[in-house]
Formats: C-alpha cells, structure tokens, sequence
C-alpha cells in the first residue's frame, strides 16, 4: 500500500510498483446475511483502487486523504460518507508516515444491486431509495446532519443482527435518500464502463502506483504504458476508459490535491510546495492552481483556515 512521509517519499509499501497485482474485489457471500458489513485498517490488501457489482458505503473513521472515485479526485478527512456505485472504481489513500498503520480507518457496508431490486420487487416502498441509487452511479458524498446521522446509523448496523440489522440497513439508505442538496455532492463526472477483457483495476492500479511514487518529478505516460504492456496509444485509450480521466488530467489533479493538502496542514511556502509536487516553475503551478481551484495557493492558505469556510473549498476539490 502506499505511505507518505513527505512529497518526495510517496512510495507502494510493498516496494514493488511495477507488478501491482490486478485487484476486481470479489465480496463473500454470508448465505446468513443480506448484505456484508466489515472494518478495516490502513494498509489493508482490500484498501486499493478496486470495483466490484455491489454498492458500497463508505465511511472513512479517521485520517487525511484523497478518494480517487470514477474520475474525480479530492480530499477526504474524519467523519466523511461516501456511496459507490455498482463497478464504479474507487480509491481512499491516506497520508500516513513510514511504518504507519491507521487502526479501523473505514467501516464498509456492501449490498447486491440484484437481492435489493429483488426487496424492493416486495416492498414497493422502497422506490424511494431508486433516485439514490441511479446517482450513485457517479458516486456520492454527504456532508452536514446526513453525513453525522448517516455514520451513526452505519456504525450502529456492526452491533445488530437478524432483523434489527435489516431494519437498521434500510434506516440508513432513507436518511440517505432524504440529505438535503446542500449536503450531497455528485463526484464522477460520468459512469465509468468497467466492462469484461483486461479488468480495468489491473491497468489503472499499476498506473497509480507509479504516479504515486513520482508525483515529485514528472510520472511519464511512455512508463506507465510500459508498466501495463501496452503501447502508449493503447494505454491512453484503456486508461480514459477505465479510469474515466486522461493519464494526465489524472497526474495533474493528484499532483494539485497533494498541494492542497500540504497547504493546509504544513508551513512549507508555496515555492517548496510546488516544488515537492513536481512543478519546477512557480508561475506555472500558480496557473494551474488558479485554473482548478479559482485562486491562487496563497489565498488557498489564507481562506482554509478561515471559520466555516472548509465545505466550500472541499467543494472546489470535486475535480
């Protein structure tokens, strides 16, 4: 998995970048439960850019990040709830120090799209939870009261069994369904198509674990198609299609929502930071900058520690 220590150490824990092993998540059946409810730490050999054909919903316990899901990028931190949905790839990198292990960092609930239409083909009633569904599609963040009722409830479902489980489930897919639209974002600008032939986590996975490692210097499209077997047209043209984003739409929003991060959280000065994310030239990542983020890194620095103005520049981080 991979570990950060500074910008420049952005490494796979494994040590082994070039033979990341293609991930498509096969969920267990319990043939005793509806759906799987787990926890669990970071590293974890699950917590990678995976898919799978069940809805998952996410919620991230503790630490500081960046969700990679269908093609959008942005930082994630304590408290956040995210809904998957069905194949659409997704990521949750933590910014951890070497050695660093984050103990129950998420709490996971995944459900089949096929049993769930089967419940509601008996319980009519819950076609209110359809439109939550069909938007998962691009994946969903919730925020505010949701987001706090939504942990709650999900926290809640790992100590029930039986019925109480069920009716704790469907409690949590309501208040869902009900957030108020200042309190849900949609994150991938389009479904991604996760379709049969060379999954697309096998591609992508190598690819990220590359730009990881190099986000400090220039990660180079003719590398990563090299590392996939592939030539660079055909990578470029597997890449969009799995990962929803160019291969370098994808380096440039990692890099600036690295820079984001180290904004916030360091003293570094905005040179030091650009440098650390691989812009040489001060100008250029102040370009950038302001074309992403509609201001400059400095008035970034200055607005984040500013009382209630952290939802709105999250926003501006749905790249």
């Amino acid at each position: 998995m991979r570990t950060v220590e500074t910008p420049q150490q952005l490494t796979d824990g494994s040590g082994n970048l070039v033979t990341a092993p293609a991930f498509r998540e096969v969920i267990p059946r319990d043939p005793g439960a509806s759906f799987r409810w787990r926890t669990h730490d970071y590293p974890d050999p699950l917590a990678r850019w995976n898919r799978h054909p069940e809805y998952e919903i996410h919620l991230i316990r503790h630490g500081t990040g960046r969700y990679i899901i269908g093609d959008a990028i942005g930082p994630f931190s304590s408290g956040q709830l995210f809904l998957v949905g069905s194949n659409l790839p997704h990521d949750w990198v933590s910014d951890l120090r070497p050695d660093e292990t984050i103990q129950g960092r998420d709490v996971v609930l995944q459900f089949d799209p096929a049993w769930f239409e089967q419940l509601q083909g008996v319980v009519p009633e819950l076609g209110e939870v359809t439109p939550l569904l069909a938007q998962s599609r691009r994946g969903l963040a919730f925020g505010g009261e949701t987001a706090s009722e939504g942990a709650r409830l999900l926290e809640a479902i790992g100590e029930m069994s039986g019925s109480a489980a069920i009716a704790g489930f469907l409690s949590l897919l309501t208040t869902l369904s009900r957030a108020q639209p200042d309190e849900v974002r949609t994150l991938s600008s389009r479904p991604v198509d996760g379709n049969a032939g060379r999954a697309p986590s096998d591609v992508v996975a190598a690819a990220l674990d590359y730009v990881f490692a190099n986000l400090d210097s220039e990660p180079r499209l003719a590398v990563a198609a090299q590392i996939a077997n592939m030539s660079e047209s055909a990578f470029s043209r597997f890449f969009k299609n799995a990962s929803g984003q160019t291969f370098s739409g994808m380096v440039k929003r990692l890099r600036l929502t690295q820079a984001c991060r180290l904004l916030e959280h360091t003293d570094a000065t905005v040179a030091q930071i650009a440098q650390s994310v691989g812009y040489s030239n001060l100008s250029n990542f102040n370009r950038r900058f302001r074309d992403e983020y509609s201001m400059t890194p400095t008035e970034f620095r200055r607005a984040r520690v500013r009382p209630g103005l952290s939802a709105v520049l999250r926003d501006t981080s749905n790249l």
